[in-house]
Protein backbone atom coordinates (compact mmCIF):
# COMPACT_ATOMS: atom_id res chain seq x y z
CA UNK A 1 0.00 0.00 0.00
CA UNK A 2 1.74 3.45 -1.10
CA UNK A 3 2.08 5.82 2.09
CA UNK A 4 0.37 9.14 1.92
CA UNK A 5 2.71 12.15 2.64
CA UNK A 6 2.48 15.45 4.15
CA UNK A 7 2.44 17.05 0.26
CA UNK A 8 -0.51 14.38 -0.42
CA UNK A 9 -2.45 15.62 2.02
CA UNK A 10 -1.81 19.33 1.56
CA UNK A 11 -3.11 18.49 -2.41
CA UNK A 12 -6.06 17.18 -1.29
CA UNK A 13 -6.78 19.95 0.77
CA UNK A 14 -5.96 22.26 -1.64
CA UNK A 15 -8.24 20.31 -4.08
CA UNK A 16 -11.17 21.08 -1.49
CA UNK A 17 -9.99 24.52 -1.28
CA UNK A 18 -10.30 25.08 -4.60
CA UNK A 19 -14.01 23.60 -5.49
CA UNK A 20 -15.16 25.52 -2.83
CA UNK A 21 -13.45 28.40 -4.11
CA UNK A 22 -15.17 27.40 -7.52
CA UNK A 23 -19.01 27.04 -5.55
CA UNK A 24 -18.03 30.46 -3.91
CA UNK A 25 -17.54 32.11 -6.94
CA UNK A 26 -20.52 30.42 -8.67
CA UNK A 27 -22.69 31.44 -5.71
CA UNK A 28 -21.73 34.95 -5.33
CA UNK A 29 -21.65 36.06 -9.17
CA UNK A 30 -22.20 40.05 -10.07
CA UNK A 31 -23.52 41.60 -12.40
CA UNK A 32 -21.47 44.19 -14.87
CA UNK A 33 -22.32 47.38 -12.48
CA UNK A 34 -20.57 48.85 -10.17
CA UNK A 35 -20.51 45.50 -7.97
CA UNK A 36 -17.10 44.55 -10.04
CA UNK A 37 -15.88 47.29 -7.60
CA UNK A 38 -14.09 45.78 -4.92
CA UNK A 39 -15.34 46.21 -1.54
CA UNK A 40 -12.89 48.29 0.78
CA UNK A 41 -13.83 49.89 4.11
CA UNK A 42 -15.27 53.24 4.36
CA UNK A 43 -13.76 53.41 7.59
CA UNK A 44 -10.44 52.58 9.72
CA UNK A 45 -11.00 50.08 12.22
CA UNK A 46 -8.47 52.06 14.23
CA UNK A 47 -8.17 55.33 15.71
CA UNK A 48 -6.28 57.78 17.45
CA UNK A 49 -1.57 57.53 17.35
CA UNK A 50 -2.39 54.35 15.78
CA UNK A 51 -4.20 55.33 12.52
CA UNK A 52 -0.91 57.88 11.44
CA UNK A 53 1.29 54.80 12.11
CA UNK A 54 -1.42 53.06 9.34
CA UNK A 55 0.18 53.83 5.51
CA UNK A 56 -2.87 52.01 4.62
CA UNK A 57 -4.97 54.39 6.54
CA UNK A 58 -2.73 57.51 7.22
CA UNK A 59 -3.71 61.08 5.07
CA UNK A 60 -1.29 63.00 7.13
CA UNK A 61 -2.61 66.34 7.41
CA UNK A 62 -5.40 66.04 4.58
CA UNK A 63 -7.47 64.97 7.95
CA UNK A 64 -10.06 67.12 8.13
CA UNK A 65 -11.18 69.07 11.63
CA UNK A 66 -13.84 66.94 11.81
CA UNK A 67 -11.92 64.18 11.04
CA UNK A 68 -9.53 64.58 13.35
CA UNK A 69 -12.00 65.02 16.68
CA UNK A 70 -13.72 61.90 15.67
CA UNK A 71 -10.97 60.00 15.39
CA UNK A 72 -8.72 61.66 18.48
CA UNK A 73 -6.12 62.61 16.58
CA UNK A 74 -6.57 66.33 16.71
CA UNK A 75 -3.83 67.93 18.40
CA UNK A 76 -0.97 64.93 16.87
CA UNK A 77 -0.98 66.82 13.45
CA UNK A 78 -0.26 70.85 12.90
CA UNK A 79 -3.62 73.10 12.77
CA UNK A 80 -3.21 73.35 9.02
CA UNK A 81 -5.40 70.74 6.60
CA UNK A 82 -3.09 70.18 3.01
CA UNK A 83 -5.00 68.28 0.36
CA UNK A 84 -3.78 65.98 -1.31
CA UNK A 85 -2.43 68.34 -4.20
CA UNK A 86 -0.23 70.35 -1.90
CA UNK A 87 1.01 66.97 -0.24
CA UNK A 88 2.15 65.70 -3.53
CA UNK A 89 3.84 69.05 -4.43
CA UNK A 90 5.90 68.34 -1.44
CA UNK A 91 6.80 65.09 -2.26
CA UNK A 92 8.17 66.20 -5.82
CA UNK A 93 9.81 69.07 -4.25
CA UNK A 94 11.90 67.07 -1.79
CA UNK A 95 12.38 64.28 -4.30
CA UNK A 96 14.23 67.17 -6.81
CA UNK A 97 16.27 67.79 -4.10
CA UNK A 98 17.58 64.69 -3.38
CA UNK A 99 21.56 64.53 -4.40
CA UNK A 100 21.15 61.25 -6.09
CA UNK A 101 19.07 58.28 -7.28
CA UNK A 102 19.43 56.35 -4.01
CA UNK A 103 18.39 59.08 -1.89
CA UNK A 104 15.33 59.73 -4.14
CA UNK A 105 14.52 55.98 -3.76
CA UNK A 106 14.71 56.40 -0.11
CA UNK A 107 13.09 58.98 0.08
CA UNK A 108 9.70 57.48 -2.21
CA UNK A 109 10.31 54.14 0.42
CA UNK A 110 9.87 56.32 3.26
CA UNK A 111 6.76 58.33 1.92
CA UNK A 112 5.14 54.66 1.16
CA UNK A 113 5.79 53.59 4.53
CA UNK A 114 3.45 56.82 5.91
CA UNK A 115 1.18 57.03 3.35
CA UNK A 116 0.32 54.60 0.80
CA UNK A 117 -2.46 56.51 -1.30
CA UNK A 118 0.21 59.53 -1.48
CA UNK A 119 3.04 57.44 -2.51
CA UNK A 120 1.07 55.71 -5.48
CA UNK A 121 -0.87 58.84 -6.46
CA UNK A 122 2.72 60.64 -6.92
CA UNK A 123 4.16 57.58 -8.79
CA UNK A 124 1.01 57.97 -10.59
CA UNK A 125 1.11 61.29 -11.88
CA UNK A 126 4.92 60.68 -12.78
CA UNK A 127 5.63 57.92 -14.32
CA UNK A 128 7.94 58.80 -16.80
CA UNK A 129 10.16 60.42 -13.90
CA UNK A 130 9.92 58.09 -11.39
CA UNK A 131 9.47 54.24 -12.60
CA UNK A 132 13.48 54.17 -13.40
CA UNK A 133 13.56 55.09 -9.70
CA UNK A 134 11.32 52.64 -8.23
CA UNK A 135 12.32 50.12 -10.72
CA UNK A 136 15.38 49.45 -13.28
CA UNK A 137 17.97 50.89 -12.85
CA UNK A 138 17.97 52.51 -9.70
CA UNK A 139 16.40 49.47 -7.80
CA UNK A 140 19.18 47.58 -8.88
CA UNK A 141 21.67 50.35 -6.95
CA UNK A 142 18.78 49.68 -4.08
CA UNK A 143 19.29 46.16 -3.57
CA UNK A 144 23.22 46.25 -3.51
CA UNK A 145 22.40 48.69 -0.61
CA UNK A 146 20.11 47.13 0.76
CA UNK A 147 21.53 46.80 4.16
CA UNK A 148 21.40 50.55 4.21
CA UNK A 149 17.98 51.09 2.97
CA UNK A 150 16.34 48.22 4.89
CA UNK A 151 14.07 49.61 7.33
CA UNK A 152 11.00 47.62 7.71
CA UNK A 153 9.89 44.36 6.22
CA UNK A 154 7.51 44.67 3.39
CA UNK A 155 6.91 41.17 2.84
CA UNK A 156 7.63 37.82 3.85
CA UNK A 157 11.21 36.18 4.53
CA UNK A 158 11.29 32.47 4.33
CA UNK A 159 14.54 30.22 4.47
CA UNK A 160 15.52 26.83 3.58
CA UNK A 161 15.50 26.18 7.29
CA UNK A 162 11.65 26.87 7.30
CA UNK A 163 11.13 23.90 5.33
CA UNK A 164 8.14 21.58 6.32
CA UNK A 165 6.54 24.57 7.68
CA UNK A 166 6.05 27.11 4.97
CA UNK A 167 2.05 27.28 5.47
CA UNK A 168 2.61 28.37 8.55
CA UNK A 169 4.91 31.27 7.70
CA UNK A 170 1.90 32.94 4.77
CA UNK A 171 -0.55 32.13 7.45
CA UNK A 172 1.39 35.12 9.75
CA UNK A 173 0.72 37.37 6.95
CA UNK A 174 -2.72 38.88 7.57
CA UNK A 175 -3.67 40.17 4.67
CA UNK A 176 -6.40 37.49 3.90
CA UNK A 177 -7.46 37.96 0.34
CA UNK A 178 -3.44 38.02 -1.61
CA UNK A 179 -4.02 37.97 -4.83
CA UNK A 180 -0.56 38.35 -6.11
CA UNK A 181 2.49 37.08 -4.77
CA UNK A 182 6.11 38.29 -6.73
CA UNK A 183 9.07 35.78 -5.67
CA UNK A 184 12.42 35.34 -5.91
CA UNK A 185 15.51 33.71 -4.80
CA UNK A 186 17.53 36.44 -5.02
CA UNK A 187 20.35 34.32 -7.59
CA UNK A 188 20.06 36.66 -10.79
CA UNK A 189 19.10 39.94 -9.72
CA UNK A 190 19.28 42.07 -12.81
CA UNK A 191 22.55 42.31 -14.45
CA UNK A 192 23.86 41.60 -11.13
CA UNK A 193 24.29 38.39 -10.36
CA UNK A 194 23.64 36.69 -7.06
CA UNK A 195 22.63 39.26 -4.05
CA UNK A 196 20.26 36.99 -1.89
CA UNK A 197 18.28 38.26 -0.05
CA UNK A 198 19.57 41.72 -0.97
CA UNK A 199 17.24 41.12 -3.54
CA UNK A 200 13.88 41.53 -1.97
CA UNK A 201 13.54 45.15 -3.30
CA UNK A 202 12.96 43.29 -6.54
CA UNK A 203 9.55 41.97 -5.48
CA UNK A 204 8.80 45.08 -3.63
CA UNK A 205 9.52 46.85 -6.73
CA UNK A 206 7.60 44.77 -9.16
CA UNK A 207 4.66 44.75 -6.93
CA UNK A 208 4.46 48.60 -6.41
CA UNK A 209 4.02 48.93 -10.06
CA UNK A 210 1.29 45.85 -9.87
CA UNK A 211 -0.51 49.49 -8.29
CA UNK A 212 0.70 51.97 -10.10
CA UNK A 213 0.61 51.20 -13.09
CA UNK A 214 -2.39 48.45 -12.93
CA UNK A 215 -4.41 49.45 -10.13
CA UNK A 216 -4.48 46.20 -8.17
CA UNK A 217 -4.71 47.24 -4.94
CA UNK A 218 -1.62 46.96 -2.45
CA UNK A 219 -3.06 45.12 0.06
CA UNK A 220 -3.97 42.10 -2.12
CA UNK A 221 -0.04 42.26 -3.21
CA UNK A 222 2.63 40.31 -1.61
CA UNK A 223 6.48 40.18 -1.60
CA UNK A 224 8.39 37.48 -1.23
CA UNK A 225 12.03 36.16 -0.71
CA UNK A 226 13.22 32.63 -0.51
CA UNK A 227 15.85 32.60 1.41
CA UNK A 228 18.32 29.20 0.03
CA UNK A 229 21.57 31.39 0.93
CA UNK A 230 24.05 32.97 -1.10
CA UNK A 231 27.61 32.15 -3.35
CA UNK A 232 28.63 36.08 -2.97
CA UNK A 233 30.76 36.08 -0.70
CA UNK A 234 31.26 39.57 -0.80
CA UNK A 235 27.27 40.28 0.17
CA UNK A 236 27.08 37.15 2.72
CA UNK A 237 30.49 38.81 4.62
CA UNK A 238 28.73 42.24 4.88
CA UNK A 239 27.57 43.18 8.45
CA UNK A 240 24.74 44.47 7.45
CA UNK A 241 23.50 41.48 5.31
CA UNK A 242 20.00 40.52 6.50
CA UNK A 243 19.91 37.37 4.93
CA UNK A 244 21.15 33.48 5.85
CA UNK A 245 24.92 33.40 5.70
CA UNK A 246 25.75 30.12 3.81
CA UNK A 247 26.05 28.78 0.18
CA UNK A 248 23.30 28.00 -2.24
CA UNK A 249 21.27 25.21 -1.50
CA UNK A 250 20.67 23.48 -4.22
CA UNK A 251 19.59 19.80 -6.21
CA UNK A 252 16.57 17.81 -4.56
CA UNK A 253 16.24 19.64 -1.39
CA UNK A 254 15.63 22.95 -3.63
CA UNK A 255 13.34 22.14 -5.78
CA UNK A 256 11.43 20.00 -2.47
CA UNK A 257 11.60 23.51 -1.04
CA UNK A 258 9.56 25.32 -4.30
CA UNK A 259 7.41 22.38 -4.34
CA UNK A 260 6.01 23.04 -0.72
CA UNK A 261 6.08 26.57 -1.33
CA UNK A 262 3.78 26.74 -4.21
CA UNK A 263 1.37 23.68 -2.47
CA UNK A 264 1.41 26.02 0.59
CA UNK A 265 0.27 29.08 -1.24
CA UNK A 266 -2.64 27.62 -3.01
CA UNK A 267 -2.98 25.92 0.80
CA UNK A 268 -3.40 29.42 1.84
CA UNK A 269 -4.54 32.17 -0.68
CA UNK A 270 -6.12 29.43 -3.20
CA UNK A 271 -5.38 28.07 -6.56
CA UNK A 272 -6.39 31.74 -8.25
CA UNK A 273 -3.20 33.54 -6.47
CA UNK A 274 -1.30 34.55 -9.31
CA UNK A 275 2.65 33.78 -8.59
CA UNK A 276 4.93 35.79 -10.65
CA UNK A 277 8.77 34.08 -10.61
CA UNK A 278 11.34 36.94 -10.35
CA UNK A 279 15.49 36.99 -11.10
CA UNK A 280 15.99 33.38 -10.53
CA UNK A 281 19.15 32.05 -12.37
CA UNK A 282 18.99 30.76 -15.51
CA UNK A 283 18.85 27.57 -14.98
CA UNK A 284 16.26 27.46 -12.41
CA UNK A 285 13.84 29.13 -14.38
CA UNK A 286 13.60 27.70 -16.97
CA UNK A 287 13.04 24.09 -15.08
CA UNK A 288 10.55 25.79 -12.53
CA UNK A 289 8.24 27.38 -15.92
CA UNK A 290 8.31 24.47 -17.08
CA UNK A 291 7.25 22.97 -14.09
CA UNK A 292 4.80 24.73 -12.23
CA UNK A 293 3.30 26.33 -15.66
CA UNK A 294 0.54 23.75 -16.39
CA UNK A 295 -0.42 23.09 -12.56
CA UNK A 296 -0.25 26.61 -10.70
CA UNK A 297 -1.27 30.16 -11.83
CA UNK A 298 2.18 31.27 -12.60
CA UNK A 299 4.38 33.11 -15.22
CA UNK A 300 8.18 34.18 -15.00
CA UNK A 301 8.52 37.88 -16.22
CA UNK A 302 12.36 37.65 -17.50
CA UNK A 303 11.55 34.96 -19.60
CA UNK A 304 7.83 35.42 -20.90
CA UNK A 305 7.75 39.32 -19.88
CA UNK A 306 10.59 40.83 -21.62
CA UNK A 307 10.05 38.30 -24.60
CA UNK A 308 6.08 39.80 -24.74
CA UNK A 309 7.70 43.48 -24.39
CA UNK A 310 10.29 42.67 -27.35
CA UNK A 311 7.91 41.05 -29.68
CA UNK A 312 5.67 44.13 -29.27
CA UNK A 313 8.54 46.60 -29.94
CA UNK A 314 9.36 43.98 -32.70
CA UNK A 315 5.09 44.16 -34.64
CA UNK A 316 5.41 48.18 -34.05
CA UNK A 317 8.69 48.40 -35.93
CA UNK A 318 7.32 46.21 -38.48
CA UNK A 319 4.70 48.48 -39.53
CA UNK A 320 7.18 50.83 -40.34
CA UNK A 321 9.01 48.95 -42.64
CA UNK A 322 6.53 46.62 -44.04
CA UNK A 323 7.39 42.98 -43.27
CA UNK A 324 6.04 40.53 -41.57
CA UNK A 325 7.59 38.43 -39.06
CA UNK A 326 8.24 35.78 -40.56
CA UNK A 327 10.24 37.92 -43.42
CA UNK A 328 13.38 38.73 -41.19
CA UNK A 329 16.42 37.01 -39.92
CA UNK A 330 17.23 37.51 -36.24
CA UNK A 331 20.07 37.65 -34.79
CA UNK A 332 20.14 36.96 -30.49
CA UNK A 333 23.39 38.60 -29.16
CA UNK A 334 23.06 36.69 -25.73
CA UNK A 335 21.50 33.32 -25.11
CA UNK A 336 20.26 33.01 -21.45
CA UNK A 337 16.64 32.99 -20.02
CA UNK A 338 16.01 36.72 -21.91
CA UNK A 339 17.05 35.80 -24.68
CA UNK A 340 15.82 32.45 -25.23
CA UNK A 341 12.39 33.38 -23.69
CA UNK A 342 12.10 36.34 -27.04
CA UNK A 343 13.35 33.73 -29.36
CA UNK A 344 10.62 31.12 -27.86
CA UNK A 345 7.79 33.50 -28.44
CA UNK A 346 8.75 35.07 -31.52
CA UNK A 347 8.74 31.36 -32.82
CA UNK A 348 5.30 31.48 -31.25
CA UNK A 349 4.53 34.44 -33.47
CA UNK A 350 5.77 33.22 -36.94
CA UNK A 351 4.07 29.68 -36.11
CA UNK A 352 0.73 31.91 -36.30
CA UNK A 353 1.57 33.69 -39.48
CA UNK A 354 1.79 30.27 -41.27
CA UNK A 355 5.29 28.59 -40.98
CA UNK A 356 6.02 25.67 -39.27
CA UNK A 357 8.02 25.72 -35.67
CA UNK A 358 10.94 24.22 -37.67
CA UNK A 359 11.06 26.85 -40.38
CA UNK A 360 10.57 29.44 -37.76
CA UNK A 361 13.62 28.60 -35.78
CA UNK A 362 15.99 28.16 -38.49
CA UNK A 363 15.54 32.20 -39.07
CA UNK A 364 16.84 32.49 -35.31
CA UNK A 365 20.20 32.72 -34.56
CA UNK A 366 21.91 32.97 -31.27
CA UNK A 367 25.39 34.27 -30.68
CA UNK A 368 26.97 33.69 -26.81
CA UNK A 369 30.50 34.50 -25.12
CA UNK A 370 32.11 31.49 -27.43
CA UNK A 371 30.47 33.09 -30.73
CA UNK A 372 28.07 32.02 -33.37
CA UNK A 373 26.13 28.72 -31.84
CA UNK A 374 26.31 26.01 -34.80
CA UNK A 375 26.67 22.23 -34.19
CA UNK A 376 30.04 20.94 -33.45
CA UNK A 377 31.70 24.37 -31.86
CA UNK A 378 35.26 24.26 -30.02
CA UNK A 379 33.52 25.84 -26.97
CA UNK A 380 30.54 26.34 -25.17
CA UNK A 381 27.07 24.11 -24.08
CA UNK A 382 24.99 23.97 -26.23
CA UNK A 383 22.38 22.27 -23.67
CA UNK A 384 18.96 23.80 -22.58
CA UNK A 385 16.58 26.30 -23.94
CA UNK A 386 18.93 27.74 -26.70
CA UNK A 387 19.35 23.95 -27.49
CA UNK A 388 16.91 24.54 -30.08
CA UNK A 389 18.20 27.10 -32.32
CA UNK A 390 21.94 25.51 -32.66
CA UNK A 391 22.02 25.13 -36.27
CA UNK A 392 24.51 23.53 -38.77
CA UNK A 393 26.79 26.64 -39.87
CA UNK A 394 30.45 27.75 -39.27
CA UNK A 395 32.19 28.41 -35.64
CA UNK A 396 32.41 32.41 -35.52
CA UNK A 397 33.58 34.18 -32.96
CA UNK A 398 33.81 37.50 -34.22
CA UNK A 399 30.61 39.63 -34.06
CA UNK A 400 31.44 42.04 -37.13
CA UNK A 401 31.99 38.40 -39.05
CA UNK A 402 28.63 36.70 -37.56
CA UNK A 403 26.65 39.44 -39.44
CA UNK A 404 28.26 39.00 -42.47
CA UNK A 405 27.85 35.26 -42.29
CA UNK A 406 24.19 35.80 -40.49
CA UNK A 407 22.72 38.65 -42.66
CA UNK A 408 20.32 39.17 -40.32
CA UNK A 409 17.57 42.39 -40.40
CA UNK A 410 17.29 42.26 -36.99
CA UNK A 411 19.85 42.37 -34.14
CA UNK A 412 19.06 41.38 -30.36
CA UNK A 413 20.87 41.89 -27.41
CA UNK A 414 20.18 40.48 -24.75
CA UNK A 415 23.71 40.47 -22.82
CA UNK A 416 25.26 41.85 -19.69
CA UNK A 417 28.16 42.70 -21.50
CA UNK A 418 28.30 45.95 -22.45
CA UNK A 419 29.72 47.55 -25.96
CA UNK A 420 29.40 44.34 -28.24
CA UNK A 421 27.80 46.29 -30.76
CA UNK A 422 30.66 48.79 -31.94
CA UNK A 423 31.30 51.12 -34.48
CA UNK A 424 32.10 48.02 -37.08
CA UNK A 425 28.36 46.15 -35.97
CA UNK A 426 26.92 49.43 -36.06
CA UNK A 427 27.80 49.94 -39.72
CA UNK A 428 26.01 47.10 -40.79
CA UNK A 429 23.23 47.04 -38.23
CA UNK A 430 19.79 49.03 -38.04
CA UNK A 431 19.41 48.13 -34.20
CA UNK A 432 22.20 49.27 -31.33
CA UNK A 433 22.47 50.05 -27.64
CA UNK A 434 23.60 53.44 -27.62
CA UNK A 435 21.27 55.81 -29.49
CA UNK A 436 23.19 58.92 -30.61
CA UNK A 437 25.88 55.52 -32.21
CA UNK A 438 22.97 54.11 -33.23
CA UNK A 439 21.22 57.04 -35.12
CA UNK A 440 25.25 58.34 -36.28
CA UNK A 441 26.26 55.29 -37.77
CA UNK A 442 22.98 54.17 -39.69
CA UNK A 443 22.68 57.50 -41.07
CA UNK A 444 18.98 58.04 -39.03
CA UNK A 445 17.92 54.88 -40.82
CA UNK A 446 17.80 52.70 -37.59
CA UNK A 447 14.96 51.73 -35.38
CA UNK A 448 16.19 51.98 -31.83
CA UNK A 449 14.48 50.36 -28.49
CA UNK A 450 17.11 49.57 -25.35
CA UNK A 451 15.29 48.40 -21.97
CA UNK A 452 16.56 51.21 -19.88
CA UNK A 453 15.84 55.10 -20.67
CA UNK A 454 17.10 57.41 -22.66
CA UNK A 455 16.77 61.14 -23.75
CA UNK A 456 15.48 62.32 -27.07
CA UNK A 457 18.48 62.44 -29.81
CA UNK A 458 18.76 65.47 -32.04
CA UNK A 459 20.74 63.78 -35.53
CA UNK A 460 20.48 66.04 -38.80
CA UNK A 461 17.68 68.52 -37.37
CA UNK A 462 15.58 65.62 -36.28
CA UNK A 463 14.71 64.39 -32.96
CA UNK A 464 14.54 60.33 -32.49
CA UNK A 465 12.05 59.25 -28.92
CA UNK A 466 14.28 55.87 -28.02
CA UNK A 467 12.07 53.47 -27.39
CA UNK A 468 12.21 52.02 -23.63
CA UNK A 469 11.68 48.11 -24.25
CA UNK A 470 10.11 47.99 -20.45
CA UNK A 471 8.83 44.96 -18.91
CA UNK A 472 5.82 47.43 -17.06
CA UNK A 473 4.54 47.76 -20.85
CA UNK A 474 3.23 43.58 -20.37
CA UNK A 475 3.75 42.70 -16.59
CA UNK A 476 1.04 44.40 -15.20
CA UNK A 477 -1.53 44.01 -17.11
CA UNK A 478 -0.90 40.27 -17.71
CA UNK A 479 -1.45 40.46 -13.85
CA UNK A 480 -4.70 42.58 -13.98
CA UNK A 481 -6.43 40.40 -16.32
CA UNK A 482 -5.27 37.46 -14.62
CA UNK A 483 -6.93 38.46 -10.89
CA UNK A 484 -9.71 40.18 -12.23
CA UNK A 485 -10.86 37.35 -14.54
CA UNK A 486 -10.15 34.43 -11.49
CA UNK A 487 -8.14 32.83 -14.12
CA UNK A 488 -6.43 29.36 -13.11
CA UNK A 489 -3.47 29.36 -15.12
CA UNK A 490 -1.47 32.27 -17.10
CA UNK A 491 -1.37 30.58 -20.85
CA UNK A 492 1.46 30.85 -23.17
CA UNK A 493 -0.93 32.74 -25.58
CA UNK A 494 -1.62 35.75 -23.03
CA UNK A 495 2.04 36.86 -24.08
CA UNK A 496 1.49 36.71 -27.47
CA UNK A 497 -1.83 38.44 -27.52
CA UNK A 498 -1.20 40.97 -24.69
CA UNK A 499 2.33 41.46 -27.18
CA UNK A 500 -0.01 42.19 -30.37
CA UNK A 501 -2.08 45.01 -28.50
CA UNK A 502 1.08 46.86 -27.00
CA UNK A 503 2.16 46.94 -30.86
CA UNK A 504 -1.25 48.06 -32.33
CA UNK A 505 -0.85 50.71 -29.39
CA UNK A 506 1.98 52.30 -31.06
CA UNK A 507 0.57 55.38 -33.11
CA UNK A 508 1.49 56.41 -36.65
CA UNK A 509 2.79 59.72 -34.59
CA UNK A 510 4.59 57.48 -31.98
CA UNK A 511 6.53 55.76 -34.91
CA UNK A 512 7.26 59.01 -36.85
CA UNK A 513 8.99 60.23 -33.92
CA UNK A 514 11.12 56.60 -33.56
CA UNK A 515 9.51 55.23 -30.82
CA UNK A 516 8.00 51.28 -31.09
CA UNK A 517 6.23 51.72 -27.58
CA UNK A 518 4.07 54.11 -26.68
CA UNK A 519 5.00 57.14 -24.31
CA UNK A 520 5.84 56.42 -20.61
CA UNK A 521 2.98 58.66 -19.54
CA UNK A 522 0.14 56.89 -20.97
CA UNK A 523 1.35 53.48 -19.56
CA UNK A 524 -1.57 53.55 -17.04
CA UNK A 525 -4.35 53.82 -19.99
CA UNK A 526 -2.27 51.18 -21.97
CA UNK A 527 -2.29 48.53 -19.30
CA UNK A 528 -6.32 48.52 -19.10
CA UNK A 529 -6.08 48.71 -22.94
CA UNK A 530 -3.94 45.50 -22.73
CA UNK A 531 -5.81 43.97 -19.93
CA UNK A 532 -9.34 44.51 -21.56
CA UNK A 533 -8.06 42.90 -24.40
CA UNK A 534 -6.87 39.62 -22.46
CA UNK A 535 -9.88 39.89 -20.76
CA UNK A 536 -11.43 39.04 -24.00
CA UNK A 537 -9.57 36.21 -24.59
CA UNK A 538 -10.00 34.58 -21.52
CA UNK A 539 -13.89 34.63 -21.85
CA UNK A 540 -13.60 33.57 -25.02
CA UNK A 541 -11.45 30.46 -24.29
CA UNK A 542 -13.39 29.49 -21.23
CA UNK A 543 -10.57 29.98 -19.01
CA UNK A 544 -12.11 32.66 -16.42
CA UNK A 545 -13.93 31.68 -13.40
CA UNK A 546 -15.19 35.36 -12.47
CA UNK A 547 -18.92 34.82 -13.70
CA UNK A 548 -21.36 35.97 -15.28
CA UNK A 549 -19.11 36.99 -17.97
CA UNK A 550 -19.21 41.20 -18.03
CA UNK A 551 -20.27 42.63 -21.32
CA UNK A 552 -18.39 45.30 -21.06
CA UNK A 553 -14.94 44.34 -20.61
CA UNK A 554 -13.19 47.36 -19.97
CA UNK A 555 -15.92 48.87 -18.23
CA UNK A 556 -14.86 45.59 -15.96
CA UNK A 557 -11.46 45.83 -15.17
CA UNK A 558 -11.94 49.62 -14.87
CA UNK A 559 -14.16 49.13 -12.13
CA UNK A 560 -11.68 47.01 -10.36
CA UNK A 561 -8.90 49.73 -10.03
CA UNK A 562 -7.04 50.80 -7.13
CA UNK A 563 -8.04 54.83 -6.25
CA UNK A 564 -5.07 56.72 -4.95
CA UNK A 565 -8.30 59.26 -3.27
CA UNK A 566 -8.58 59.73 0.66
CA UNK A 567 -11.09 57.73 2.48
CA UNK A 568 -13.64 60.29 4.40
CA UNK A 569 -12.91 59.35 8.17
CA UNK A 570 -15.61 61.33 10.04
CA UNK A 571 -18.80 60.23 11.34
CA UNK A 572 -21.66 58.44 9.12
CA UNK A 573 -24.58 60.94 9.56
CA UNK A 574 -27.50 61.48 7.10
CA UNK A 575 -30.48 63.89 7.22
CA UNK A 576 -34.35 62.71 7.48
CA UNK A 577 -36.97 65.21 6.23
CA UNK A 578 -37.39 68.03 9.24
CA UNK A 579 -40.72 67.10 10.13
CA UNK A 580 -39.43 64.12 11.56
CA UNK A 581 -36.72 64.91 13.42
CA UNK A 582 -37.90 68.08 14.59
CA UNK A 583 -38.13 68.31 18.55
CA UNK A 584 -41.46 67.81 20.14
CA UNK A 585 -42.44 69.64 23.28
CA UNK A 586 -45.86 69.31 25.71
CA UNK A 587 -47.73 71.79 23.61
CA UNK A 588 -47.62 69.80 20.39
CA UNK A 589 -49.72 66.94 22.53
CA UNK A 590 -52.98 66.71 21.82
CA UNK A 591 -55.24 67.81 24.80
CA UNK A 592 -57.95 65.30 23.88
CA UNK A 593 -55.32 62.29 23.73
CA UNK A 594 -55.43 59.92 27.37
CA UNK A 595 -51.67 59.68 28.33
CA UNK A 596 -50.56 56.25 30.22
CA UNK A 597 -49.63 57.51 33.54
Amino acid sequence: MASITNRHIRSVLSYYHYINIIKHQRRSTVTVTDEYRPVLKSRASIKGVELLRNPSFNKGMAFSLEERQHMGIHGLLPPAVLSQDIQALRVMTNFDRAQDDLDRYNELMNLSERNEKLFYRVIADNLEKLIPVVYTPTVGLACQKYGLVFKRPRGLFITIHDKGHIYDILSNWTEQHVKAIVVTDGERILGLGDLGAFGMGIPVGKLQLYTAIAGIPPQNCLPIMLDVGTNNEEISSDPLYIGLKQKRVKGKEYTEFLDEFMEAVVQRFGWNCLIQFEDFASHNAHQLLERYQKEYCTFNDDIQGTAAVVLAGLIAALRVTGKKLCENTYLFVGAGQASCGIADLVTHAMVREGLSPEEARSKIWMYDVHGLIVQGRPQGDLNGPKASYVKKGRAIKDLSSVIDYVKPTVLMGASGVARLFHDGVLRKMAQANEPEEAYRETDGRCIFASGSPFKPVVYKDKTFHPGQGNNAYIFPAIALATIACAARHVEEDMFLIGAQKLGSLVTEKDLDAGRVYPPVPSIHEVTVKIAAHLAEHLYKQKKAWNYPEPENKEDFIRMQLYDTSYQYFGPSTWKWPEQHHKPRDISSIDDNIALDA
